[in-house]
């Protein structure tokens, strides 16, 4: 009779008692620094947010294959197509990595694909410019890899579990390519003709502000950083991200004999860093609304490559039905 009568309480307020305690407990393992799980409990908001990030990395990825991957067939030596060829390779083992990730969050892949290819879901607004020369892949390895990993780095310790698994070996990978295109761009320069450096400055001019732009909006306009960090997805804010890029670029710079296109940029001695100039936000969130020079080049190209990918779905899809058929025959 005893539990019966501790049992009486409208079930809206037991809910409404459990989810409390289930919040609480879900902030005191955020605050312990301990990884939440795909079966742990957690707060939709939470969820959402981590299906949001995860879909648009995992898409980024994949959309981060062409604009490389244009260049595989033109590469000037064996030797670069052979490392051109393994790194896009590399970036549709990222894809599906994070595909996988946010899949444990009950979300399926069709609608994460059919999000980005209805144009509902974003991608890394950098994949929209164009790839005009041999240079631009050697930059995009030094600059936009390296905007990645500084990016990435933090997310290995992301509170989310499963996502964080991935990106360690996304890390270790993202760092050969970084390495990769500074070494591509090392040989113009110090060995190229006078037309090729002057190539790898003109891919640099083009890059330089696009890759900084990667980190996202300031602090004071990221919708969606203050939360995230209080959840422990991310760990640094984008502008503090951006600032260690600006700093670790310059003396790679001078190595390379480049010159980064911002004539504001000078050593700050008070704060300890390189100040630089205004970052053109109109023109990031124009290319983010889907007006960049590429955009619907890139979308084309995605959704075409899905189309025409149907029949290998479909055969992997018959060829697993016919399996399970012969071991339900078989038992």
């Amino acid at each position: 009779m005893y539990t019966q009568a501790m049992d009486t309480a409208p079930k809206e307020e037991r809910s409404a008692l459990e989810d409390a305690a289930l919040q609480q407990r879900f902030d005191a393992r955020i605050d312990a620094g301990d990884f939440i799980e795909a079966k742990d409990w957690m707060p939709e908001h939470y969820r959402k947010t981590l299906v949001r990030q995860i879909s648009q990395h995992a898409h980024s990825e994949i959309v981060g294959m062409l604009p490389e991957g244009n260049w595989i067939t033109r590469a000037p030596t064996l030797k670069r197509k052979a490392i051109l060829l393994a790194k896009v390779q590399d970036e549709g083992g990222h894809g599906l990595y994070l595909y996988a990730a946010a899949e444990t969050l009950g979300t399926s892949r069709d609608q994460l694909l059919d999000a980005l290819h209805t144009g509902k879901a974003k991608y890394s607004s950098i994949f929209n410019y164009p790839t005009l020369t041999w240079a631009d892949v050697g930059v995009i390895g030094w600059l936009v890899d390296g905007a990645a990993i500084m990016n990435q780095v933090p997310l290995c310790r992301c509170s989310y579990g499963p996502y964080a698994r991935a990106m360690v070996r996304i890390c270790r990978e993202e760092s050969f390519h970084q390495r990769q295109g500074f070494d591509a761009l090392y040989v113009m320069m110090t060995q190229g003709t006078e037309g090729q450096r002057a190539m790898v400055q003109d891919a640099v001019d083009r890059w330089w502000w696009p890759s900084l732009m990667m980190f996202g909006p300031p602090d004071s306009a990221s919708t969606h950083s203050e939360q995230s960090m209080r959840w422990g997805i991310k760990r640094i804010s984008n502008d503090d991200l951006r600032q260690k890029f600006v700093d670790a670029c310059v003396d790679q710079a001078k190595v390379l004999g480049v010159t980064l296109p911002d004539p504001e940029l000078k050593w700050n001695e008070a704060r300890g860093h390189w100040d630089f100039g205004p970052i053109d936000w109109d023109e990031f969130w124009r290319v983010v609304g889907g007006d960049g020079p590429c955009n619907r080049e890139r979308l084309a190209a995605r959704v075409s490559a899905w189309e025409a990918g149907a029949w290998v779905r479909e055969a992997a899809l018959a060829h697993e039905r016919k399996r399970a058929l012969r071991e339900k025959e078989a038992a």
